[in-house]
């Protein structure tokens, strides 16, 4: 079938249908599968924009396609799916409106080579995130303050849930975002690195940290590891840090930010003591 066309149409609740479904509720089945639904405008235009394998175009067949839809249906050239606008809204995962265009997207090998790396690099290590949300707003603040990628280690919340996905509102196709297993991998990376050259300095934060992140020099290549929103960093990447950052707070209720927040915060002192430099 020519990449473009109407391949089928799906009106009832029947296999093609549960496929999709699956793909937002069951993390085994997109594995095995390699794919993923997106959600969302911003998200589905950022995948195309950045060159992710477009599997299919879920197509509203009940709604007149805006502008943006007939645009993304022309540059994805993916295979089409005329869905009905009841079953659109299910997969949807929005009450407020029914989206004309659902995507089914390949997903990437976890293979950290995905990440740029050189003198100047940062990348962020998410130890065990518990929730999608925070990996989502953790991957949006990388890219928007200049990092690298994002490294998710551990028994994990997944990166390609659709509350990450969501979360990350489509900054997860511009920076690359790698699962891996157990530290020992990242560190073996961070070891061939420094043997091409790069010297990776590895950092990890924490409330009571020996070093404010004011402190720490982000001019350097920097692998910044966050911890667990409930229990900080395992104590594996505690022994590999050469660092523990802390953010200095006032004295209040809060005596600590949540994980994603304190990454955001941290990334900003990053890109600003980079920015410096550049403008010195």
């Amino acid at each position: 079938m020519e990449a473009g066309s109407v391949v089928l149409r799906v009106t009832t609740r029947n296999a093609r249908f549960q496929q999709w479904e699956a793909l937002l509720g069951n993390r085994g089945k997109r594995q095995r599968n390699r794919e993923f639904l997106v959600q969302g405008v911003r998200p589905i235009t950022m995948a195309i924009r950045f060159g992710w394998g477009i599997r299919e175009l879920l197509v509203n067949t009940d709604v007149q396609l805006s502008a943006w839809a007939r645009e993304t249906l022309e540059l994805a050239r993916a295979g089409q799916v005329a869905v009905s606008c009841e079953l659109m809204a299910e997969l949807g995962g929005k009450t407020e409106a029914v989206p004309e265009l659902l995507a089914i997207v390949e997903m990437p090998a976890d293979d950290l080579s995905r990440i740029p790396a050189g003198q100047r690099m940062l990348t962020v290590v998410f130890d065990r995130p518990a929730t999608p949300g925070n990996i989502g707003t953790l991957i949006r603040s990388a890219d928007a303050f200049g990092a690298d990628g994002v490294i998710v280690t551990g028994h994990a919340a997944d990166v390609y849930d659709p509350k990450a996905v969501r979360a990350s509102t489509g900054s997860l196709f511009s920076v690359p975002a790698v699962r891996v297993a157990a530290p020992r991998t990242v560190l073996d990376w961070v070891t061939g690195l420094r043997d091409q050259g790069v010297p990776v300095q590895v950092v990890g934060t924490d409330e009571h940290g020996d070093l404010d992140a004011a402190s720490y020099d982000f001019t350097q290549p920097t692998l910044l590891l966050i911890g667990n929103e409930t229990s900080g960093l395992s104590a594996a990447w505690r022994e590999a840090c050469g660092h523990l950052l802390r953010i200095p707070m006032a004295v209040a209720a809060a005596s600590s930010l949540n994980a994603a927040t304190a990454a955001s915060v941290i990334l900003y002192e990053s890109i600003r003591q980079k920015t410096a430099v550049e403008h010195a």
